[in-house]
């Protein structure tokens, strides 16, 4: 089925673009989940989220008690934007190569926070403005995307290709045994594509959602919100088809990004979403994959305005807000050992029948557990 022109599928099933339906996490087990909960050796509800989000994995794993994760994995797509080069951002346009070098050479911070969190990273080249280590470059698209205020960001082919490319990128990690993925990013002056996808399908006005990005002076913001007004302009005619939405106002690595997160629903894989890079390209998988959401955790708020609209948008409650705004998969990774603690608490606590821990005063004038 050709990506840019789906043939329309039955009545009342949701169109998918070229990717399979989205099956839900396993709602059967996300009850016995849920009554597991209420048998450990804690009160009611003590641990808060974390008993939510240790559901949402065996759900998503349709297993309970749910399995730690073995292999999680982040892939950080790298691309560049030719509205760069209109001073929209505090770097040039060149740091996007030295940084994948960087994340090669592992002295990123995504290589650091990995580390910690028990992740690997791959990074996939997908439309750096420049030449990169081969072993990255297999999915490259092009060299640079279009400079969204005044030109499309694809063609038809290349927003084809940067689908597939993301959709191929997540069963091969997936065949390869991942359990958990992140997507993460780089990509100088990608917030800006990324602020007029989500003010577009949100419908916000741009001064209303404009961040600083990697930190631009009154200057530079004003030149960005010039041009996300105008790649606004350009995108809302097509805002009901997220391919052409993609092609017109985004990217080679959005589109990439898209793909990826879609598949990864589609093969029943949670995902742990970063910034508002990355969180722009899941407002527009989800449009193209509905319900893939729902194997999605937001991991962090990022300081970007245009994130909470987008988490808003996609009614998704973020992990942490630690003020960060890096991307690369940062926050996700940040916050990955929260997942893991919830994964632990439901898997590895004793029940009260287990432990011979009394459940009430009537079974033990000795033990009060809600104290």
């Amino acid at each position: 089925m050709s990506v840019e022109h789906p043939v329309p599928p039955p009545k009342g099933l949701p169109v998918t673009h070229g990717f399979d339906p989205v099956a839900a996490p396993d709602a059967q087990v996300r009850a016995a989940a849920e009554q597991r909960q209420t048998q450990l050796t804690k009160p009611a509800g003590s641990l808060g989220r974390l008993e939510e989000l240790g559901n949402w994995v065996a759900a998503c794993q349709g297993v309970c008690p749910p399995q730690q994760f073995e292999r999680a994995r982040v892939v950080l797509f790298a691309g560049d934007h030719g509205v760069a080069e209109h001073g929209v951002s505090a770097y040039p346009s060149e740091v996007t190569a030295q940084m994948v070098a960087n994340f090669l050479a592992g002295g990123a911070a995504v290589n650091a926070l990995a580390a910690v969190a028990g992740a690997t990273v791959r990074v996939v080249d997908i439309a750096v403005n420049g030449d990169t280590d081969p072993s990255v470059a297999q999915h490259k698209v092009r060299r640079s995307s279009g400079s969204i205020d005044r030109e499309d960001a694809l063609t038809d082919a290349e927003v084809t290709a940067a689908l597939a490319a993301g959709r191929a990128i997540a069963d091969e990690e997936i065949d390869a045994g991942a359990d958990l993925l992140i997507a993460g990013d780089m990509g100088i002056g990608n917030t800006t594509p990324a602020t007029v996808l989500i003010a577009v399908l949100t419908g916000t006005e741009p001064v209303a959602a404009v961040g600083r990005g990697t930190g631009v002076d009154d200057q530079g913001w004003i030149r960005k919100v010039a041009a996300i007004r105008d790649g606004m302009r350009r995108a809302r005619p097509v805002a009901t088809n997220p391919v052409d939405l993609l092609r017109v106002a985004a990217g080679a690595d959005f589109a990439a990004m898209t793909g990826f997160l879609a598949q990864a629903a589609v093969r029943r894989t949670p995902v742990l979403l970063d910034g508002v890079v990355v969180t722009a390209a899941a407002l527009v998988a989800e449009d193209i994959a509905a319900g893939a959401k729902a194997w999605w955790l937001p991991a962090h708020r990022s300081t970007e305005p245009a994130h909470d609209l987008a988490l808003k948008h996609l009614r998704l409650t973020p992990l942490i807000d630690l003020e960060m705004r890096l991307g690369e998969g940062s926050g996700a990774l940040t916050a990955l050992p929260i997942l893991r603690a919830a994964v632990a608490t439901l898997a590895e606590m004793s029940t009260f029948a287990d432990a011979g821990v009394s459940t009430s005063a009537e079974e033990s004038d000795t033990v009060d557990l809600a104290k």
